[in-house]
């Protein structure tokens, strides 16, 4: 920095440790700065999908396209919809997702109009519900899960530490839901029996 005549170092090393973690500027309140691993998570119907795992700092709405494509190879078909922050909703994308036959969540792009139809305002309610089943998850990995401590020394080792976070959760969905139809099952054959 001396020599250059600079206040910045590329991938400087910010724990000796943890020589992968870089800081990662969020701008939020109390924490304006974070360390770890920056994830890209996809949610369908209860299962979350690690899309994408990175120590550096990314922009997300660069990864649509192949989250979108991930989620082809996985069902077999596009989603009807996309439930994105704000960040997602650039003109590139809108496109992508128009051409694709995707909706894509949020309000249109310019001018917020004066007179919006109750069916608009609406879906933007039910757009934002389906966005906080995302972030609840995120809260849920973090508390429940311990993705919010991973302590691991070796990259490698935190980034199994965090995908094995998403498949203890994803089967716990699957779980619940087997523990639902074994009931529905009982139920059903007690039910045919008493008739």
């Amino acid at each position: 920095m001396y020599e250059n005549k600079t206040n910045r170092i590329d991938d400087r090393i910010v724990s000796l440790t943890q020589p992968h973690l870089r800081p990662i500027v969020r701008g939020k309140a109390g924490t304006p700065v974070e360390f770890g691993a920056k994830i890209s998570v996809s949610y369908s119907d209860g299962y979350c999908f690690l899309d994408h795992l990175s120590w550096d700092n990314f922009n997300e709405s660069l990864y649509l396209e192949s989250q979108v494509d991930k989620y082809y190879q996985r069902f077999g078909c596009y989603p009807e919809s996309l439930h994105v922050d704000q960040i997602y909703r650039t003109r590139a994308n809108r496109a992508w997702c128009k051409k694709r036959g995707i909706r894509l969540s949020g309000p249109p792009l310019g001018r917020r109009p004066t007179n919006r139809s109750p069916e608009l305002i609406q879906q933007q309610r039910e757009d934002e519900r389906y966005r906080n089943a995302i972030e609840g998850k995120f809260g849920q990995a973090k508390r429940r899960y311990g993705l919010g401590r991973v302590m691991a020394k070796l990259s490698e080792t935190a980034e199994s530490s965090i995908a094995i976070t998403f498949l203890v959760m994803n089967l716990e969905q699957l779980l619940k839901q087997l523990l639902m139809l074994f009931f529905c099952f009982v139920c059903n054959r007690r039910q045919l029996k008493e008739s």
